[in-house]
């Protein structure tokens, strides 16, 4: 019913925009997706699909066929565009069989290969979809125009956006036939992705610690700030989703994932004088005891690891798991709204609470209950329900406004006011993962679907790749 809600709304007062305004009842289109429009239709394509809501599934499918333009202008975010564009075109295609999705997302797979037109093949974070080169220049198999976020650290590449490109690029060099975007084993010329994987095991790692910032024409980190949160995040989370879509044979994924996973456990996981677990973030040595709301998936990834592993660990991991996820749920109880803050401290008398004004707001995030899900799959425990059941209700309470669902800008009010945006990963994510943690286990089985980071669903195993 939310999701129809959330839907019909869009449709009735942004369709092609790339999201709902819901105060102002209007479109937005912001600048991420360089010309792209749509957001909202992509990315709630397959959730309309597993939800059965058959008639605004055949509504987003016409735009698709109808309206979707590609052949666009404009600076797009390549980790953005590759998350909920092809990630939603891709999960869509592979859950109906429909050629329309598949022909889509290889057509905008290729405007994506110039990006990776540098020195070392790490690709920058921005493309202009409209200015094509050619395959095959003189730096690697993927060529054309780009260049790096102005406000990425002195024109470096972030982890956490070429370190997610890996499960859907493997998937479009499986449809299309074309290794440029993967890369089999036996050519020797670096692949897309696979040799983003080179580039990062020869860097020096601080204390196993893979930082934020790396540098597309040297291949050497730029600082040393280590996240688990944004800027980090969803590389850690495709090293174990690589192996886990290999169907177990992409053996370096899984000993990059280990490695990464030690040493977060080694530097920056934190008890709180309270009790609380979290994992602290690492600037150049030093700790700064907060966490952010996108760390919050971490539970989730860690306990889906956890599943996979050696007994010992398994119990440790499951263990960390559930503490952390636990925590994450602490800063949705400890708000007046029962929502959590975009970022939480742990600094004397304050824990799991933000601090900061700028800290305070919720703009719809997936990643607490997404990692209610996973905990709710793999240990059955009731709890993980309820507490998902505590979101549904502070949503609809607080967000849920005339037409749509917005973010609210201070968690720590009863009456908070909105931001007026129904963000297309509301739909993709948060209400997805809620539908979940209610379904059988067998809808979307964790046995033979792994969700991309925008949490579109990709089978498992339907790829001979390796690295």
């Amino acid at each position: 019913q939310m999701m129809k809600f959330a839907w019909d709304n869009y449709k009735q007062y942004a369709l092609g925009k790339n999201e709902l305004r819901p105060l102002t009842k209007n479109g937005h289109i912001g600048n991420m997706f360089g010309g792209l429009r749509g957001a909202t239709v992509i990315d709630a394509l397959d959730t309309l699909y597993i939800m059965e809501l058959e008639e605004e599934f055949q509504e987003a499918k016409q735009w698709v066929e109808k309206s979707f333009d590609l052949n666009v202008n404009g600076e797009a975010s390549l980790f953005e565009v590759n998350i909920r564009y092809i990630g939603g075109l891709l999960a869509t295609y592979y859950l109906t069989g429909e050629e329309v999705f598949k022909s889509k997302a290889l057509e905008l797979g290729e405007k994506l290969l110039p990006a990776f037109n540098t020195p070392t093949g790490i690709p920058r974070g921005v493309i202009n979809l409209g200015r094509q080169g050619t395959h095959g220049s003189l730096f690697s198999p993927c060529s054309g125009m780009s260049w790096s976020w102005g406000w990425a650290s002195a024109g470096s590449s972030i982890l956490a956006e070429f370190g997610t490109l890996h499960l859907e690029f493997l998937h479009l060099s499986e449809l299309s036939g074309n290794p440029v975007f993967a890369e089999k084993a036996s050519i020797p010329q670096a692949g897309c992705v696979m040799n983003i994987r080179r580039v990062l095991n020869r860097v020096e790692k601080p204390q196993g610690l893979y930082p934020n910032f790396l540098s597309p024409v040297t291949g050497s980190w730029v600082q040393h700030h280590v996240s688990i949160g944004g800027l980090g995040d969803s590389f850690y989370e495709y090293l174990i989703k690589s192996w886990l879509m290999s169907d177990k044979k992409d053996s370096e994924a899984k000993k990059m994932y280990d490695d990464a996973l030690e040493a977060i456990e080694k530097h920056l996981v934190k008890k709180s004088a309270g009790g609380l677990t979290y994992i602290a973030e690492w600037r150049g040595g030093i700790l700064d005891h907060k966490m952010g709301h996108l760390a919050c998936f971490s539970g989730g990834m860690i306990a889906l690891g956890a599943e996979h592993a050696a007994q010992e660990r398994r119990q440790r991991h499951m263990e960390l798991a559930a503490e952390i996820t636990s925590t994450c749920h602490e800063s949705y109880t400890r708000s007046d709204t029962k929502l959590g803050p975009e970022a939480f401290r742990f600094d004397a008398g304050s824990e799991a609470m933000a601090t900061r004004l700028s800290e305070r707001y919720y703009i719809l995030r997936p990643e607490v209950v997404e990692s209610y899900m996973y905990l709710w799959r793999l240990t059955h425990e009731p709890k993980y329900r309820h507490w998902g059941w505590e979101v549904v209700q502070a949503l609809e309470k607080h967000c849920r406004v005339e037409a749509g669902f917005s973010g609210i800008r201070d968690v720590y009010s009863t009456t908070p006011s909105h931001d007026n945006m129904q963000q297309s990963f509301f739909l993709a994510e948060t209400l997805k993962y809620l539908y979940l943690l209610f379904c059988e286990d067998d809808v979307l089985s964790l046995e033979d679907w792994v969700f991309n980071t925008e949490a579109h669903p990709l089978p498992i195993n339907h790829t001979d790749f390796k690295a």
